[in-house]
């Protein structure tokens, strides 16, 4: 039996649902529910027993989890949801309906948020209400709520950050619930991850395998358009953990999870106080913490930081460096030029960091030509690694408005941000490109970065020199060259 049941619901086979752009990724990368671990650990903090299933990690199907669902007779189901999976989601929603009498569905999550009423409207009574933004303490008042009375909703209307339908069928958004600034409020995730996960499931290339997954803040105070969690979950202001709280949990997470090899600090951006970074890092080396990690950056830190990132024990950062051409620049507010990342880039390199570099083609005045010269700019560069998206536009952020605006989307169903084995699809044009021929840039940029010799040389002598990068490149590799080699051509 169990109080609540905390889903990261079905959909396809490794679909990583908590990304930031969610699919089957290329590189079978599987992120862990940090946002989901995190309420876990608010709710049974609080004394209630918790059902935590990460279907999509684990392997399980929608029969499996009503099942399971049936056996515990929770009062409350929490379910995450994604863009393109959101008909899978409300599907899943109503299946436990079906299956748990006197169920209260909440669902979470990005698209949720940014399409609240909509979600209530059409799940057709399944859904019962959604928790928007960041949801841990919208979660845990509304189980007190559920646990001590009837959801009526009169006693509904006083949980902050909660929709759900009225009498009368339309939905009610209640106030926005103020963002958390007392992060150490929180329990840490890492007991959760023991207690329900399984960490061998979970992969992301910028990591040795084994590995997990944490976070030393939320918010993101930088501007892009598209990023999906500031602007739907955790907002545009960075908020902290104590570097102390974060040092513990790290400590834990050593002494409890044999062969952990990275520990991946999920913040959308680590590296936007750069004096509490300088801290961090400098608290690490005081303790004697001695563990590799990698973490989410930006192209704006000087040599003396990456250096002392280095010597606390960061071996890989996530940086976005988007395009070489101002004008898309300018249109996805980015704050950065070329110069500062080509600055960056070699003081990286100088200090020993690897760099996982992210570009983003289909801005407003994108062309072809333009695309070809961020191929280039991103050669010169060399990253350690790179990836080559279509911008991917979701509700809730300013490029999904400006698309949409404009006409640019060019998609009929939520499903369509998907391909049907589920990569992304590209679902955007601009003033001079189509989609397919999006795509096709993407596939020419792949191919120009992965298939040069100088590139296949370094990562075969790496792997050769250390078992983790060994495999690190094996289980990315396996499935990212798949992809690769039957790319399209331009």
């Amino acid at each position: 039996m169990a109080d609540i049941l905390v889903l990261n619901p079905p959909f396809l086979p490794k679909f990583s649902r908590p990304q930031r752009s969610p699919a089957v990724t290329k590189s079978g990368t599987l992120y862990f529910p940090l946002f989901l671990a995190q309420s876990v650990a608010v709710l049974e903090a609080d004394g209630f027993s918790v059902t935590f299933l990460d279907a999509p990690a684990a392997g399980l199907s929608l029969d499996a989890v009503v099942a399971r669902a049936v056996a515990d007779a929770p009062f409350l189901a929490v379910l995450d949801t994604s863009t393109p999976s959101i008909d899978a989601d409300m599907a899943a929603a109503a299946a436990l309906t079906r299956a748990v009498p006197g169920l209260f569905t909440v669902l979470v999550g990005p698209h949720a948020t940014a399409r609240a009423g909509e979600v209530l409207t059409q799940a057709g009574g399944a859904v019962r209400a959604v928790a928007r933004r960041e949801y841990d303490l919208t979660l845990e008042e509304l189980a007190r709520l559920l646990a001590s009375g009837p959801p009526t909703p009169e006693r509904l209307a006083t949980v902050a950050g909660l929709s759900f339908l009225g009498p009368d069928g339309q939905p009610v958004h209640n106030p926005d619930r103020p963002y958390l600034d007392a992060l150490d409020r929180l329990p840490p995730v890492a007991p959760v991850y023991k207690k329900h996960l399984d960490i061998r499931h979970y992969f992301n290339p910028n990591a040795k395998p084994p590995m997990v997954t944490l976070a030393t803040s939320r918010g993101c105070p930088f501007r892009c358009s598209f990023c999906l969690h500031p602007q739907t979950l955790t907002g545009r202001t960075a908020r902290y953990r104590s570097i102390d709280a974060v040092l513990d949990e790290v400590a834990w997470c050593l002494d409890n999870f044999p062969g952990l090899r990275t520990i991946f600090f999920e913040d959308d951006t680590l590296t936007a106080d750069k004096a509490r970074c300088r801290e961090f890092c400098a608290a690490i080396m005081r303790r004697g913490l001695r563990f590799d990690w990698s973490a989410n950056a930006r192209a704006d830190m000087d040599a003396d930081m990456l250096a002392a990132m280095r010597r606390a024990g960061c071996r890989h950062i996530c940086v976005g460096f988007e395009s070489a051409d101002a004008m898309a620049l300018a249109a996805m507010k980015k704050g950065l030029g070329t110069e500062r990342m080509r600055r960056f880039r070699a003081d990286a390199a100088q200090a020993g960091l690897k760099v996982h570099g992210c570009f983003i083609f289909g801005f407003p005045g994108d062309t072809r030509e333009s695309i070809l010269a961020t191929i280039d700019f991103a050669l010169s560069l060399n990253p350690n690694t790179a990836q080559f998206y279509p911008v991917m536009v979701y509700p809730g952020t300013e490029a999904y408005a400006e698309y949409e605006a404009r006409g640019f989307i060019a998609a009929g169903r939520w499903r369509d941000w998907l391909t049907p084995e589920g990569l992304h699809g590209c679902v955007v044009r601009n003033e001079f490109l189509t989609p397919a021929e999006i795509v096709r840039l993407c596939d020419l940029a792949r191919r120009r970065f992965y298939l040069r010799p100088t590139f296949l040389a370094r990562r075969a002598a790496a792997a050769l020199v250390s078992p983790g990068e060994m495999a690190r490149t094996v289980r990315a590799g396996r499935v990212f060259l798949k992809h690769l080699l039957r790319g399209s051509r331009v």
